[in-house]
């Protein structure tokens, strides 16, 4: 069956930004590609039946009153963190860890983890997420993709490793080849599955609570793999300082001579970077991921993204965790990215548009993906997202990207395709049933709680 998603604004975000405009028009779909955009060719639709009348070869979606954009992206998310909801709040970052957030994770059980996850994939592709990088807890993450699979969305994810640390509970620590072993494992098992969606990435947690031997062999396997690497960097000034202190260097420097950088390295965060970080990492081509409500909730400060964007940084944009946001809406970050960077810098910098790439295109091309999702163009893979535009808060009129940046919230999201399917429908999700996945949630939660003891 094709499906017909008629009578838009398309936001496309294709080429290089330089002449971003939304257009008015449909989008056909066959086969989970996109097959047409803009004016759909007559035959394309006599193919499927439409013109003759018998619509039950082909779905239609009407768009009017809505723009049509491409799925979004979160390149940094913690799904097993989301039963701990609320749980952490008003914390410094390492206190935060060691007192809330480490000990939650060690408590975790394969229940627990599937319903934090399904909860997590229920709210982000309800409010239009197609791809996510997920980093999960050291255990039981078969829990993390399997949700995943069942919940149709695409994603890159990994164990969190940690071979290292003050303060990591003994349910979290486990040893170098230990570690190795298991992500290789969890690799193995999960990468092209769910059509293809599934992918693996490494991801050590940070460098206070990693070894040089872990971080050195995640690089090499990404290597001979083609593998992500992800971790979190230079977050909060009190981290920075307790890196140099403990290592004699600031973390970016100290990964760098290990290995673990380059265009399959996403890092989250970033806040910290100096000019001669970031044009080291424009050089190598390594990605920095932007969490401005995550940054703003623990303290860290206002990354300076519109500063990595003009020295050549490529970005992207995550929710984070929910126990530092706490919420993992995309439309929020989108709205938070672009204001902070008018306080940090001025009021021209990081504009509407090229805020929406940061969601889209750039997300995409930050994992790897840009030639298979993230615009809406012919032959790539139908990740689509249909948001009105017609609310009271949007209305009445204004170009389309200040309207989705500044205007649009999670609540206007009607529909969403992820490889073709639809995955949300009318604002309900076709995949994952609603009431279900809040009652586990509801339910793992006051277990873990137990089991945590904080």
């Amino acid at each position: 069956m094709k499906t017909l998603i008629r009578g838009g604004t398309l936001v496309t975000c294709a080429g290089d930004g330089t002449d971003d405009q939304a257009i008015q028009g449909d989008v056909l779909v066959e086969d989970g590609r996109i097959v047409a955009v803009g004016k759909v060719p007559q035959r394309l639709l006599e193919s499927s039946g439409e013109a003759g009348g018998r619509r039950g070869l082909v779905r239609v979606l009407d768009a009017r009153g809505c723009a049509v954009t491409p799925g979004l992206v979160q390149a940094h998310v913690h799904l097993c963190q989301v039963l701990f909801r609320g749980a952490a709040d008003d914390l410094p970052l390492l206190e935060w860890l060691r007192q809330r957030i480490w000990p939650y994770e060690a408590a975790h059980d394969e229940r627990s983890l599937a319903a934090s996850a399904e909860l997590g994939l229920l709210e982000m592709t309800l409010a239009g997420t197609t791809t996510i990088l997920d980093m999960g807890t050291v255990h039981a993450y078969d829990a993390v993709f399997d949700a995943c699979e069942r919940a149709g969305i695409r994603v890159f994810g990994g164990k969190t490793m940690m071979d290292a640390g003050d303060g990591v509970p003994k349910g979290l620590r486990e040893t170098t080849k230990q570690s190795l072993r298991e992500a290789d494992g969890l690799r193995e098992t999960w990468t092209g599955k769910g059509n293809g969606r599934l992918g693996y990435a490494y991801a050590p947690r940070l460098i206070l609570s990693c070894t040089e031997e872990l971080f050195r062999g995640t690089a090499e396997r990404s290597k001979a793999t083609d593998a992500l690497l992800h971790s979190h960097v230079a977050e909060h000034p009190d981290e920075r300082a307790t890196v140099r202190k403990v290592l004699g260097d600031d973390d970016l420097a100290i990964l760098r001579r290990w290995g673990f950088s380059g265009p399959k390295t996403l890092l989250a965060h970033g806040v910290q970077i100096r000019d001669d970080e970031a044009d080291a990492l424009a050089e190598d081509g390594t990605r920095i991921v932007h969490c401005p409500s995550a940054n703003l909730k623990l303290g860290s400060g206002i990354a300076r993204v519109h500063e990595l964007d003009t020295r050549g940084v490529m970005l992207a944009l995550g929710a984070d965790g929910a126990p530092c946001n706490n919420n993992l809406d995309p439309w929020t970050e989108l709205r938070f990215a672009a204001l902070l960077a008018k306080i940090r810098t001025s009021t021209t910098a990081l504009p509407a548009r090229r805020a929406f790439r940061l969601a889209t295109i750039d997300g995409a091309r930050a994992l790897g993906l840009g030639d298979v999702t993230g615009s809406l163009e012919v032959g790539k893979r139908a990740d689509i997202v249909v948001v009105r535009t017609d609310g009271a808060h949007v209305e009445p009129c204004g170009d389309v990207f200040s309207r989705l940046v500044y205007a649009c919230t999670s609540t206007d999201v009607v529909h969403v395709l992820i490889d073709g399917v639809q995955v949300v429908r009318n604002g309900e999700h076709q995949l994952l049933d609603h009431d279900a996945v809040l009652s586990r949630a509801r339910r793992e939660a006051k277990k873990l709680t137990a089991r945590a003891k904080v």
